[in-house]
């Protein structure tokens, strides 16, 4: 039915049927099949259909029988779609004579026949030619003659052939095969459009009484196999979905009366193919209205499925089965005591596994991508797991398997066993495998492992990797049963790694329960393997879903001991163990920490969870914090046991440092098992529950404390170096270890490192770190350290780490980890501009501050080298007091020969305020520790207002803001002190001195260009060296005429002068033009070569200009207008 071609037949006079001819243009029509690309524009139907191949078959006429109409509706190719009759007359006599006769009795013929088109094909050889016409014959040819008799109404329904022998051009055949689409098109058309009518009244009396379901099935059945004669799959699937759609509402409603019974199984019922379509005459059994619903049913899915294989979808087609086999299996289980024993479960099992032999066998054919088969592996997996399901409840049912989890996991619909004496049916199941592994239990294991590793092939090829691993555990489920333990234990210690990512967390937990059963039946050693195994199954004992499987008392029992055998596994362990994230405890930070009033002490409480129902025996907590510069601190607590909730643990840490930090880890010691938990990180190492924690460490005064400033002296030129002040506090330091990181290409000369004071402490040589001994408390400490060059920075970032230790506690070591930034540059910028005067150089140095801060200069020296004896230096005006550079205000210093050095630099207000207050009488033992915090709170105020700075620039003096506060009793002498006048000569800070080498310039020859009014001409035969000028051109100022341009021979102290004429261009004060005057090469016997001398030339006249006054004067012109007077 399905593989039937669209019918077409053909006519002729029976002389030409008989001939050769007929046979080459049959062979050569045949050749132009099948056609192509035919579009169905229906008025039923809203989209255009392409019918992309249509096969054809061409029948003489006479062959088919003119049967009268079936009472069984079949299919709409049954019949002709289309009629052609050949005609080679060309002749008009022979046409009206005879020709036209045949036409007309074979049209009236076929015109009879309903939903039926025909054409006449007009045969002519194009290779024979025609008798010569005479040019005024006005008679028309044997075409026009057929189409003005048989067109009757506007389609044209004629054609004509211009063939030859042995042509199979598509060119030629092309007109008739477009009228056999049109004509093919329209047959179709009304065909479908009759039985689609036919099928809605039918399906309209449904409700009236003699109205029939598998007529009613019969008919639309019809329609759906033409659709797939015609290659319309999608429209015949259609048809079939409509029919299943109608048997569930028949199914809904209970009228059952025009099937058979829910099943009347005959032998292999249980073991043929499922969609086999002849294996039962199943339309036969429908016209008799006596077939079965489980016959029927299957029926119309081999239909649907067959179409699915024709639409190139295997995948649909096991996703069908599957669904059917499952629903209609659990029907077929209300009457399973009328069914042979295991029917059901062999019709499933046989059912599944031929639906993938089958669409395995399609497949061949078809071209799939990598998501179409991955999808379509996915559903034979299914398939495939369905039977093994099948197989679970053969084996719980006759013992091979256990009556428990995971094989009787499923819902038990299978009949009591008081049912089952009960059975009405005596046939028996025909499945040769199924029956071997009912009485044969190794049978049964071979089969359960060859269909379960086919379903999980399928699903590895699927990607569908969580299905495939809950299979491998019903293949440990079976070696346990078995008795094969090491096998099970292997597969079950494998699967949890592939179960956690999916967070099957009660699967997880029953695998993992049982690899501990089995590893404690084959009493195997508590090792490294059972440690990671035990450490996995207690992270599913704190998720709730874990407890689906098992009861919460039990739970809690095995908990317990496990945790104390993990106890005594710990201890035992030869290496240590390290696991991170592990859900059964917890730890967080509760609060900031606390500093210690009698050593550099820091605690920091922290809560710790507890997840397990019982206690857990540990040794250490400990938690580490990060800083902002990526320093660490690590604080530790001993504990022995965490009871089950939360407990609060006081952690301490030696250290001095403070400021802000994060937790950036915890861990807790069992043993040689370490928990590791990550709470700052990326978001693979970090867990999303964790939030960023933020602790606060408080500064403690009397603690160790280092900071780094630069030394009073700096030369330019010379080895750098830098200032350690180690503050001790109340630490009497007995060896201090200090580490110093620079940035990039600097490094630290520790072996040359000193200290700029004596006292009771020293430094050992070392070559790494600087190593302080003996240190007394309360003391400042200054160190120097000699670096490389650090001139490409502005400011260095220092990363210090302190280890110490006092003689108080020897045993305790203790930490500093900070950096500072000490600024490297200078602060000010000199620039220098020189000039040549005759003998004389002046350089003007120019001064200014580099950065935001006002500058102090007390004094400034040009200094002479040794080299330059006989060579006088002087400044160019009186030593002036104290200047101030601002950062608008550069300052100029000019001196005579000699440039300048770099001036002194001083931080204004924080060293007055340092110098003001180290200076003040100390009334009370505690204001050493907190000079540092005042001086600290005393420069922030002074920056936050900008009040103070004029009266400080204009007196020295300095008052505070109203809102300075210092918490204790030192505001009186403070404010005092700093408002005193101080006259910027009588500063009280230290200065610093800043020496900066400079390069004198020398020069050969010195020229003085000049321009007059009137010039004068001095002739000089005198030559030493011989120059050149040459006058700038100003074309929009001057027009200069003469000499622009020439060569003059120099001598020490003469002149040239050569005439020149200058005309002004427009009126105004303009400035001369410049001179350029240059030496020219000279030879030199030394070099071998030329050389150019050095020079320098000045503008005389450079600020000088010329009025030019404007043209005075009048005069008159008449200018002839034209007129009559003329």
């Amino acid at each position: 039915m399905s593989n039937q071609n669209v019918l077409v037949t053909y006519s002729a006079p029976v002389s030409f049927l008989a001939s050769e001819n007929w046979k080459q243009v049959l062979a050569a029509l045949q050749s132009q099949l099948p056609l192509r690309s035919i579009h169905w524009k229906s008025a039923s139907r809203p989209n255009l259909k392409t019918i992309q191949e249509l096969e054809l078959t061409l029948v003489p006429l006479d062959s088919l029988r003119d049967e009268h109409t079936s009472q069984v509706p079949l299919t709409l190719l049954e019949k002709p779609l289309l009629n052609l009759y050949v005609v080679t007359c060309e002749d008009n006599d022979l046409y009206k004579a005879t020709v036209k006769k045949q036409i007309k009795d074979w049209h009236f013929s076929v015109s009879q026949r309903k939903n039926q088109e025909w054409i006449i094909v007009h045969v002519v050889r194009s290779d024979v030619k025609t008798t010569d016409r005479k040019f005024f014959n006005m008679k028309s040819s044997v075409l026009d003659k057929i189409k003005a008799d048989f067109n009757i109404d506007k389609r044209d329904r004629c054609v004509q052939l211009s063939w030859t022998a042995g042509d199979h051009s598509p060119v030629i055949w092309a007109d008739l095969v477009n009228k056999i689409k049109d004509g093919l098109l329209s047959a179709l058309d009304s065909s479908v459009s009759q039985r689609e009518e036919e099928v809605r009244r039918s399906e309209s009396q449904r409700q009236m009484p003699g109205w029939n379901f598998c007529t009613f099935f019969i008919l639309k059945e019809s329609l759906a196999s033409s659709f797939e004669g015609v290659k319309l799959f999608e429209d015949a699937l259609h048809q079939y979905n409509e029919l299943e759609a109608s048997f569930i509402q028949v199914l809904r409603e209970k009228n059952m009366s025009w099937f058979g019974s829910l099943i009347q199984p005959v032998d292999k019922d249980d073991s043929v193919p499922l969609l086999s379509i002849t294996k039962k005459h199943y339309r036969d059994l429908i016209l008799a209205n006596s077939i079965s619903v489980f016959d029927f049913r299957i029926y119309l899915l081999s239909r649907q499925c067959a179409l699915l294989n024709k639409m190139r979808r295997p995948s649909e087609i096991c996703q069908k089965v599957t669904t059917f086999l499952g629903t209609f299996g659990r029907r077929l289980r209300e009457v399973e005591a009328k069914l042979p024993e295991y029917f059901i479960e062999s019709w499933i099992f046989s059912s599944a596994l031929s639906v993938v032999d089958q669409c395995d066998t399609w497949a061949t054919t078809i071209e799939l991508d990598s998501i179409q088969l991955a999808r379509f592996s996915a559903s034979k997996g299914e398939l495939l797991e369905l039977a093994k399901t099948q197989l679970d409840i053969i084996g719980v049912k006759v013992g091979h398997l256990p009556k428990k989890l995971p094989f009787a996991s499923i819902e038990e619909t299978a009949l009591h066993p008081e049912q089952i004496g009960k059975r009405s049916s005596t046939r028996r199941i025909s499945n040769q495998e199924i029956i071997l592994a009912i009485r044969d239990k190794e049978a049964f294991y071979d089969l359960y492992c060859a269909t379960s590793n086919r379903a999980i092939d399928m699903y590895v090829k699927a990607g569908r990797r969580k299905i495939a691993l809950k299979l491998h555990g019903f293949l440990a489920a079976l070696d346990i049963h078995r008795g094969r333990l090491a096998s099970a234990l292997a597969i079950f210690t494998s699967l949890p790694a592939h179960y956690a990512p999916h967070m099957w967390i009660s699967l997880e937990s029953f695998v993992l329960s049982r690899a501990l059963d089995i590893h404690a039946e084959l009493k195997n050693p508590q090792d490294r393997e059972w440690i990671h195994i035990l450490l996995a199954y207690l992270r599913t004992c704190t998720n709730d879903m874990s407890k689906e499987l098992t009861s919460e008392v039990d739970q809690e029992k095995s908990v317990t001991q496990l945790i104390k055998a993990l106890h005594t596994a710990a201890a035992s362990s030869d290496s240590d163990l390290v696991h991170t994230d592990h859900p059964i405890m917890a730890v967080q930070v509760s609060g900031d920490a606390t500093c210690s009033d009698d050593e550099d002490l820091v605690w920091i409480d922290a809560t710790v969870s507890n997840h397990l129902p019982c206690d857990v025996f540990v040794d250490e907590i400990n938690i580490t914090l990060r800083g902002r510069d990526s320093e660490r601190l690590k604080f530790i607590a001993k504990v022995d046991k965490l009871p089950p909730g939360q407990l609060t643990v006081t952690l301490s840490c030696p250290s001095s440092s403070w400021g802000l930090y994060t937790l950036e880890s915890s861990e807790i010691v069992m043993s040689r098992v370490h928990f590791q938990w990550q709470h700052t990180g990326t978001t693979t190492t970090a867990p999303k529950r964790n939030q960023i924690s933020l602790v606060r460490v408080p500064h403690s005064l009397r603690a160790l404390d280092v900071q780094m400033r630069q030394p009073q002296q700096t030369e330019l030129g010379t080895t750098s170096h830098l200032l350690l002040v180690i503050s001790t506090g109340r630490n009497d330091i007995s060896r201090a270890t200090i580490k110093l990181t620079p940035p990039s290409g600097v490094r630290f000369n520790y072996s040359a490192a000193r200290l700029e004071a004596e006292g009771t402490e020293t430094l050992e040589a070392s070559d790494n770190a600087i190593v302080l001994l003996d240190a007394p408390v309360d003391a400042d400490i200054i160190i120097s350290l000699p670096h490389s060059d650090a001139s490409r920075y502005h400011t260095m970032k220092i990363w210090l780490n302190v280890t110490y230790n006092t003689q108080s506690s020897m045993g305790v070591i203790r930490t500093l980890q900070t950096s500072r930034v000490v600024t490297v540059s200078l602060p000010i910028a000199v620039n220098v501009e020189d000039f040549f005067r005759g003998k004389r150089l002046f350089s003007k140095f120019t001064i200014s501050a580099t950065s935001h801060q006002h500058v102090r200069i007390s004094s400034t020296e040009l200094q002479g080298a040794r080299s330059l004896d006989g060579v006088k230096i002087s400044g160019c005006r009186p030593s002036r007091p104290v200047v101030t550079v601002m950062p608008e205000h550069p300052v100029n210093f000019l001196f005579s020969i000699e440039s300048s050095n770099g001036p002194e630099v001083e931080a204004i207000v924080r060293q007055t305020v340092e110098t003001v207050l180290s200076s003040m009488p100390v009334e009370k033992p505690q204001y050493g520790s907190l000079r540092r915090m005042l001086i600290d709170k005393l420069v922030a105020q002074l920056e936050s207002n900008a009040e103070w700075v004029e009266a400080y620039r204009a007196t020295g003096e300095i008052i505070l803001p109203r809102s300075f506060e210092d918490d204790g009793d030192f505001q009186g002498p403070i404010l005092e002190a700093l408002a005193q006048c101080r006259p910027e000569t009588a500063s009280p800070c230290p200065w610093r001195e800043i020496k900066i080498p400079v390069d004198v310039p020398r020069m050969n020859i010195v020229t003085a260009a000049r321009i007059t009014i009137q010039p004068s001409s001095l002739p000089s035969d005198i030559h030493c060296y011989t120059m050149r000028y040459d006058v700038e051109e100003r074309v929009k100022d001057w027009l200069l005429c003469g000499r622009k341009r020439g060569d003059f021979v120099a001598t020490d102290g003469g002149s040239f002068a050569v005439p020149l004429t200058l005309i002004a261009l427009h009126h105004g004060e303009i400035t001369l033009p410049k001179v350029d005057v240059r030496p020219l090469p000279i030879l030199t016997q030394a070099s071998m070569g030329s050389t150019v001398p050095s020079a320098d030339a000045y503008q005389v006249h450079g600020a000088e200009k010329v009025l030019i006054l404007p043209r005075g004067g009048r005069s008159t012109y008449i200018v002839g207008m034209g007129g009559e007077y003329e």
